[in-house]
């Protein structure tokens, strides 16, 4: 009979990493006349590993056609190569009536897709951004000054496959005999009472894992769920991990290594590696590495 291999599967994932950074521009009437092609630039600021900064022009960037204009352009500050990025610029309405100016790469990205930035310098953005004179006599210049909000979604794409990565966990039948004695109380030498109800239990003992060497449904179900935002360490089963690895509990570690393996993806790898280090989870280390590797161009954009 011929052998069937095991069935496996992965999953592409595309999605942007999103940033914002507001530019203030104080002082727009000594900054009129500096010339076409001139501009004030914001501070350096980071999205999805890259550095971006806003290029604000008040006499235009170029002079054939948009003299008239003020120009607004989004630039990659760092070292790049084909970079491909989502953008929006906000000229912020200072009156309070929320009429701003919107300008947004976001709502034709499904028409046109990401823009690409080739190297450092790359620019994305509006020649004629403003009207001059329009501009002046507007709400969104106050006290002589201008509020710009910019956002860059940069695009990363991974295969997120943490079932293809697993740690196995030894059987073991010590649960149904340790079981047995939580329920009926054999030779106990500790009460809890928790508001009113009464827990029997042994000294030095963590209650569930030790007497019945599994772990409880709650760990199951944070474990299970990919999608929560609270950060790894504060799980149940990161908590478990720490005590695993406090009192030498070598079953109880490869069970919780084998849930966080589970939960591996591009955004929670960087986290899971540092609770493996800290907590001398080998197995669960290695497995973070290989996925790192094997995501490179994602991964290097998070610190570990």
């Amino acid at each position: 009979m011929a052998e069937t291999s095991p069935s496996s599967q992965s999953r592409s994932l595309t999605e942007t990493v999103n940033g914002s950074h507001k530019f203030v521009i104080q002082g727009y009437s000594l900054a009129k006349g500096m010339g076409v092609g001139k501009h004030i630039a914001s501070d350096n600021f980071t999205v999805g590993g890259y550095q971006w900064a806003i290029y604000f022009y008040p006499d235009g960037k170029n002079p054939e056609d948009n003299s008239a204009y003020v120009s607004v352009f989004i630039a990659l500050a760092s070292e790049g190569t084909d970079v491909r990025a989502l953008f929006e610029l906000t000229l912020v309405d200072q009156s309070g009536k929320g009429k701003h100016k919107v300008h947004s790469h976001f709502d034709r990205a499904l028409e046109s897709g990401p823009y690409t930035l080739k190297y450092r310098g790359s620019m994305w953005g509006y020649k004629r951004f403003f009207r001059r004179n329009l501009l002046e006599s507007s709400d969104y210049l106050k006290d002589d000054c201008l509020k710009i909000n910019c956002t860059v979604g940069v695009v990363v794409s991974a295969t997120d496959c943490p079932r293809l990565h697993s740690i196995r966990v030894p059987e073991s039948d010590i649960g149904a005999h340790f079981g047995v004695l939580l329920e009926n109380m054999e030779a106990s030498d500790i009460t809890f009472d928790v508001a009113g109800q009464k827990f029997h239990a042994h000294k030095l003992a963590m209650l569930h894992f030790i007497y019945r060497d599994s772990l409880t449904e709650e760990v199951e179900s944070v474990s299970s769920s990919s999608s929560c935002t609270s950060p790894v360490s504060d799980t149940l089963t990161a908590k478990l991990l720490a005590a695993a690895d406090r009192y030498g509990l070598e079953r109880l570690r490869m069970m919780c290594e084998s849930h966080l393996c589970k939960d591996i993806s591009v955004n929670s790898v960087a986290e899971i590696l540092a609770l493996a280090d800290r907590y001398h989870a080998t197995e669960l280390k290695d497995v973070c590495l290989r996925f790192a590797t094997e995501n490179l161009a994602v991964t290097q954009q998070f610190v570990f």
